[in-house]
């Protein structure tokens, strides 16, 4: 009986240490929420393959990617501490770090993980609309991206530099890529301004729907407004001939950098792994969109990103020779 209580009393002590060093184990695992945006766009699909190679290739680490309104909200969403990292177009970025416009008395101390990709600005229309130009869309209904997005923030910045009134000269509405594409489909709306990664999923399939013939209106010749009242953020590039099904001419327009960013809680060490395995796994997150070919040394350099640089992600590209 003697024998029996001290093999039960051992074994209590053995379950017990187990269970502490499972909830050891599992206090050490790190959730983290990345801001995306909608699913018809590229953040949405690029983000869960950043959260499938992180929670993948680091041991403490659960990522889980979240569909958002895109850039603002998932600055407002750092900000409030909810989602540790987050997808950005860099204007938006500059805004939350200076509490302007959609952030007005609501600073948010970012820093920047890494430079990701250039977002191309598309202004899309079909025959039949009568739109050629920019100054076409006075009076026509339009819509400029939803709520939450830098679409937002940067087509207002194109109708401005356009010279045009962007609740007065059109008939505003705020839906998202998927949406908009939906509703110039249904001919509810004459066009609308999406800025994303190339290919974009919906402009996709509005290009490739019989009967519709897709147009893209330039405007690149804008960048230098916009920069002039903005700061240095926009550059004049080209979505090329090709790059949608049917779409056989180069479209010239305005882009701007995407970045991954953090608030001011990230650890060095965090960031540095962050850092680290998304320059080096690129492969696989590149499988899933092509826009992660970006994801390189060469693009990591403090003029491309308004926001600095975390001192982890700094760390590891001294290691590399590069960025700053």
């Amino acid at each position: 009986m003697k024998k029996l209580k001290k093999t039960v009393a051992i074994l209590a002590v053995t379950i017990s240490a187990g269970l502490a060093f499972a909830g050891l184990v599992h206090a050490q695992q790190k959730t983290m929420s990345i801001g995306t945006g909608g699913t018809g766009g590229v953040y949405y699909p690029l983000g869960g393959a950043v959260a499938n190679v992180l929670s993948k290739n680091l041991p403490n680490v659960q990522a889980t990617a979240e569909v958002t309104g895109g850039s603002v909200d998932n600055l407002k969403l750092i900000g409030t501490g909810q989602s540790e990292m987050g997808f950005t177009m860099a204007d938006a970025a500059l805004d939350a770090l200076q509490g302007q416009d959609k952030f007005k008395n609501n600073k948010v101390p970012l820093q920047a993980l890494l430079v990701v990709y250039p977002n191309r600005m598309h202004v899309v229309t079909v025959e039949g609309t009568g739109i050629q130009t920019m100054a076409d869309l006075k009076g026509k209904r339009v819509s400029t991206g939803s709520p939450g997005s830098a679409t937002e923030v940067m087509a207002f910045r194109v109708i401005e530099a356009a010279g045009l009134d962007k609740d007065k000269d059109m008939k505003r509405e705020r839906l998202g890529v998927a949406e908009s594409v939906n509703a110039i489909k249904d001919r509810k709306i004459d066009a609308f301004f999406w800025v994303g990664g190339i290919p974009t999923a919906a402009v996709t399939d509005l290009a490739a729907t019989p009967g519709i013939k897709m147009k893209l209106i330039d405007h690149g010749d804008l960048a230098e407004k916009m920069n002039a009242k903005y700061g240095k953020l926009y550059s004049p590039s080209t979505i090329k001939a090709g790059s949608y099904p049917g779409y056989d001419k180069d479209n010239s327009i305005t882009e701007v950098w995407n970045l991954i960013v953090t608030g001011d809680k990230m650890s060095n060490d965090d960031a540095y792994a962050i850092v680290k395995t998304l320059v080096e796994k690129k492969a696989d997150i590149v499988a899933v969109h092509k826009e992660a070919e970006s994801f390189s040394l060469d693009n990591q350099s403090q003029d491309r990103s308004p926001i600095p640089f975390h001192p982890g992600a700094l760390k590891y590209f001294k290691e590399k020779g590069v960025g700053g």
